[in-house]
């Protein structure tokens, strides 16, 4: 019985040994904890450089009257009273498009078929010539977000997208 006695005393001397010395490790830390707290507090209020973005964007076709004989039910969409008469769905891939304030952004805009399209943003609109591809440069002056659209009317208004600018200082101390 002294032997589980003596056992117990010394693994409970061992645990007041080690209550006693978290305090000073908890010490130590904390002031760890502050510089790490002062270093990312100067990393946020560091501004962000506005960078150069060269990004490509494609129109595709999704829904047109070529693909009639493939997809039948399409021959009654495009006649008279059928629910896409006068139109055509086209897309832009990717139709979303991140950017930041300050960003220079550098289009390429593909237009790998022949049907002509436009790239419109607030302040920019660009003619797409079929089977060509045409160099835009924007510059996002203002955070927001900014529907870009093909202005053909027969493509509208499912020939869309959106510009998302964020705000420079939601960019603050983010990695390059």
């Amino acid at each position: 019985m002294r032997n589980a006695k003596s056992r117990w005393f010394d693994q409970s001397s061992m645990v007041l040994v080690l209550f006693a010395t978290l305090p000073s490790v908890a010490c130590s830390r904390g002031s760890e904890n502050a510089s790490t707290t002062e270093n990312a507090a100067a990393v946020r209020t560091a501004s962000y450089v506005p960078r150069v973005r060269n990004i490509a964007i494609t129109t595709v076709p999704l829904l047109v009257k070529e693909e009639e004989k493939l997809l039948p039910f399409l021959k009654e969409d495009f006649a008279k009273g059928g629910v896409l008469e006068g139109k055509e769905v086209y897309a832009f891939s990717p139709s979303t498009v991140t950017v930041v304030e300050g960003d220079t952004i550098h289009f390429t805009l593909i237009n790998p078929e022949d049907d002509v399209h436009s790239f419109v943003l607030p302040d920019l609109a660009v003619s797409l010539p079929g089977q060509k591809t045409t160099q835009a440069t924007y510059i996002a002056k203002r955070a927001g977000i900014y529907p870009f659209v093909c202005a053909i009317q027969a493509h509208l208004p499912m020939m869309s997208g959106q510009l998302v600018v964020l705000s420079a200082s939601s960019m603050a101390g983010a990695a390059p």
